[in-house]
């Protein structure tokens, strides 16, 4: 007997979603009205906010994609509400990464209600006879979800920014720091919000353990309060702060010393811009180095203060500095004034030991101290001013040596 073929079994027809959905009339009412909803989502926009309709063509082109995406996103939404979607994908993912920032929160919110209020409008339009309850409750269930996901592109985005102007801050601070500011580094300090203020000075000091964000927003608060520009990093163990807006560094200092670590704060000359920031930088760091030479240094203090230790710690600046702006103005203004800075220096203070070994009245020394003050801006009778003054004098007969003993 020959073996019957088994018949096969009938194939299963194609499961059709749009007919085996519960709601499956409303379901094909909502999508042939797709377009028809984006456009008068669209057209309300256009005629309720006023910085949509300032916006150029491309975009409001990108408000329009966004539209439409959110309302076909509805739609297959409402076609598998078990399924999870991903309404941040499918709805911006259509307009570019740029839109964060063409568009504020607020504009995106007033945006979605507006594609919000028009569907719910609608609802009676679309909806299948009976149908209107179940419409209007997954048009608040979406809008929930949409609402959830506009918060999730922002804060993405806002995170994703914060960390780049993060990265961008620090080279900004390294480049000032290390000597290596250009031109390019102006550039990034205006991305930054930079608006290039006339008086600029750099404050140094120890950065406290822990996480150096909660650091730098802390700066960033105390420079709020204080009307401080600022531009701050934390690099190794050094807290670096880039202060713009005042004439005064020793100010500026108090106003941000909060969030440093104990130890030592300097605070740079004020300079004239970004690019001549490095020199306060690096009057800084070197008097940053030269403070424990000095244990009751104030805190914070201005790293002209500390001239002397710093030339004694070898900083050439400092040197310069002290023989230009000392020694050689009391050398123009006549050798009376060195030589009785010398001797009084050398006699302990004392006016009336240096009159006698100068063979002059108390009061010609009182008075050509009075002119030493006046030149140098430093006073003999102050012991701090007295030890400025003293190494400045070293230096510069040293300096002198040098010169002569040259051929």
């Amino acid at each position: 007997m020959r073996q019957a073929c088994p018949v096969p079994e009938p194939a299963e027809p194609t499961p059709n979603p749009s007919a085996e959905h519960p709601h499956a009339a409303t379901l094909r009412r909502l999508e042939h009205s797709s377009g028809k909803l984006a456009a008068a989502a669209i057209a309300r926009m256009d005629d309720q906010l006023p910085w949509y309709r300032a916006m150029p063509p491309e975009h409001r082109s990108w408000i329009g994609l966004v539209a439409q995406a959110g309302i076909a996103a509805f739609t297959e939404w409402f076609r598998h509400p078990e399924t999870p979607q991903a309404i941040s994908t499918d709805v911006f993912g259509t307009a570019p990464r740029e839109l964060t920032r063409a568009i504020t929160l607020r504009q995106t919110v007033e945006m979605v209600r507006t594609t919000i209020e028009v569907m719910e409008t609608a609802i009676n339009e679309v909806a299948a006879p009976g149908d209107e309850s179940v419409l209007r409750e997954a048009l608040l269930v979406y809008a929930r979800e949409i609402a959830f996901a506009t918060a999730q592109v922002y804060a993405q985005a806002a995170e994703a920014r914060g960390a780049w102007d993060a990265r961008l801050e620090s080279l900004v601070v390294n480049a000032v720091l290390s000597g290596e500011a250009d031109e390019g580094t102006v550039s990034r300090a205006a991305a930054l919000g930079w608006n290039a203020p006339e008086h600029v000075a750099v404050v140094l000091g120890t950065a406290p353990d822990g996480d150096s964000e909660l650091t730098v927003e802390a700066i960033r608060r105390a420079a709020r309060q204080a009307k401080l520009q600022v531009l701050t990093g934390v690099l190794g163990s050094r807290l670096v702060v880039i202060a713009g807006g005042t004439p005064d560094p020793l100010k500026a200092a108090k106003s941000l010393i909060g969030p440093f670590a104990a130890g030592p704060v300097v605070a740079g000359p004020v300079v004239g811009d970004l690019l001549s920031a490095t020199r306060s930088a690096q009057a800084a760091a070197a008097g940053l180095r030269a403070c424990p030479a000095w244990p009751d240094a104030p805190r914070p203090v201005l790293a002209d203060d500390l001239l002397p230790e710093r030339a004694m710690a070898g900083d050439p600046t400092a040197r310069t500095l002290l023989v230009e702006e000392i020694y050689r103005p009391l050398e123009e203004a006549g050798s009376a004034l060195l030589e009785t800075l010398s001797v009084f220096l050398e006699q302990a203070s004392s006016l009336e030991g240096a009159a006698r070994m100068l063979f002059v009245h108390p009061n010609t020394v009182r008075y050509r101290l009075r002119r030493v003050t006046d030149v140098t801006g430093w006073s003999p009778s102050d012991v701090r001013s007295a030890f400025t003054l003293r190494i400045a004098l070293i230096l510069g007969r040293l300096l002198d040596g040098e010169e002569a003993a040259t051929p």
